[in-house]
């Protein structure tokens, strides 16, 4: 089915263009990215748009503190390549994703040619954080997280300001839940990795 999701603050709006589209391959879903460069889209597995609103500024602010952080220890430890929100990655099952942060290991990303890597690159994260907002819907980003998991990421990590929760996610193992937790660690997949997630929550 052919749909556009556009949430707003305060609804979801799922537009059903059956009727008039045919589904988008990998090249014409690039080409509509690239001609609306004002619009956060995604795609689901099985076609369907979603187009995200744009994030109010505590959302913005909590991102460049995730963004930074991430960065500096990719920097340090030097053993693969840490991305922002910005690009869109198309996982194995068909869908393309843009977590809010990600990490990809260095054999992996430089096994990809210069077009797999300028375009939406054909893999998925081996990490990924996903980060609530007010307008997202949770049961949506647990189902996001399941599908990285499913689609090879290690490790990732959906962190619920609003709640002040954090999920972490790895495959072959139970989902652990965290209250109100100080500190994350990314320990044994990414050694050294050390982000104080309370300073995340809500003042």
């Amino acid at each position: 089915m052919n749909t556009v999701t556009i949430p707003t603050e305060d609804y979801v709006f799922n537009l059903n263009f059956d009727s008039v589209l045919k589904p988008m391959n990998d090249g014409e879903f690039f080409e509509l990215c690239q001609s609306n460069p004002d619009l956060h889209i995604e795609m689901t597995s099985t076609g369907d748009l979603i187009i995200m609103p744009p994030t109010g500024g505590e959302t913005g602010h909590r991102n460049a503190t995730l963004t930074a952080v991430f960065h500096f220890w990719a920097e340090a430890d030097g053993t693969g390549v840490d991305f922002d929100s910005s690009p869109v990655f198309r996982l194995p099952n068909g869908a393309k994703r843009s977590p809010d942060v990600a990490w990809i290991r260095r054999s992996r990303w430089e096994a990809l040619t210069q077009e797999e890597r300028e375009k939406f690159p054909p893999l998925c994260p081996d990490f990924v954080i996903e980060l609530r907002s007010r307008t997202d819907d949770l049961a949506t980003l647990k189902a996001k997280m399941e599908e990285y998991v499913a689609n090879g990421a290690q490790l990732g990590w959906l962190i619920d300001p609003l709640e002040r929760k954090v999920s972490v996610y790895r495959p072959q193992a139970p989902l652990a839940c965290l209250d109100q937790p100080e500190e994350l660690s990314g320990e044994p997949e990414l050694p050294g990795l050390r982000l104080l997630v309370s300073r995340l929550w809500p003042k």
